[in-house]
């Protein structure tokens, strides 16, 4: 996955043979794009934490049938964002829903438009899911595409944002300082939002992995000063300084991320949290889980 760096370019034909290269050496996307990502971590891994009346339940549907409006970023070809969206509205394998983009409409973003140009071929709800290509921590550019999404349906800002293993690219290609901002910025965007940290160890790994191929270390890594427990690190920014509240922790995948859903505080006052959102108990870092 990938939400920001330099972007990459070519077509999705010219870039099959540099694919398995890449694939072969993950070290090689050092801004997260890379290839083939569910390879790595199957969608089926955070779909079976998740349940999937979540969206109705967090958004009732109003009398004009408003669709629930949701942001992928760092989407890289799709593969999770189609899985989410079946999710969602409980379809199967090979179903579709003519009405489905009246219901839930989501944009997908990624900086290399080589998985976006892949997204967009192979996504079979055309109508419901856009797909661009965004490097979302260019402020003027990402100002310009949202709005333009968001104005089609006359709204300011998406109901929920997804950042599923984003954060660590983010963090080492930007600094603490644009870990900081990019999380401001989703919070600004978004009512709610389902973030997925890597953990601190998957920083050591990346780093390891571009040293091993002779590239040079990511710029911050060695001055990171957000280090550690990054969900709780996460958990703090979010809540402390961005105006959110974490609603609950939906557990952990295979491979030891959280799937953590957070909800601006603004829309606590002006819509209450549905009965099924209930503390259950507490992990170390303080964090809820979804009652079934």
């Amino acid at each position: 996955m990938a939400a920001s760096g330099k972007q990459a370019t070519g077509t999705v034909e010219e870039a099959s043979a540099e694919d398995e290269r890449r694939i072969l050496e993950p070290g090689a996307a050092p801004f997260g794009n890379f290839p083939h990502y569910s390879r790595f971590h199957p969608p089926e891994q955070r779909l079976r934490l998740l349940p999937p009346e979540l969206l109705r339940r967090l958004f009732p549907q109003s009398p004009e049938m408003r669709p629930i409006l949701g942001l992928d970023v760092g989407c890289n070809s799709g593969d999770l964002s189609v899985a989410l969206y079946k999710h969602f509205l409980s379809l199967r394998d090979g179903e579709t829903c003519s009405d489905a983009s009246r219901e839930l409409h989501f944009l997908c973003c990624d900086i290399d438009p080589v998985l976006v140009e892949r997204a967009e071929k192979q996504c079979p709800f055309p109508d419901a899911l856009t797909f661009i290509t965004l490097d979302f921590m260019n402020q003027r550019t990402r100002k310009v595409l949202l709005s333009s999404f968001l104005s089609q349906f006359g709204r300011s800002i998406f109901d929920i944002g997804f950042c599923m293993s984003i954060t660590m690219w983010i963090h080492l290609n930007h600094g603490d300082h644009g870990l900081w901002e990019f999380l401001a910025h989703l919070s600004s965007l978004c009512r709610y939002l389902l973030v997925e940290p890597q953990p601190w160890k998957c920083y050591r790994a990346a780093a390891r992995r571009l040293r091993k191929l002779g590239f040079h270390d990511f710029d911050h890594f060695r001055s990171l000063a957000i280090r550690g427990d990054m969900a709780n690190q996460i958990v703090q920014i979010l809540t402390q300084d961005h105006g959110m509240e974490l609603v609950c922790c939906f557990g952990n995948t295979s491979w030891d991320r959280s799937l953590l859903l957070f909800r601006a505080k603004q829309t606590t006052e002006t819509h209450p949290m549905p009965e099924s959102l209930l503390e259950e108990g507490k992990e170390r870092n303080r964090l809820r889980f979804w009652r079934q």
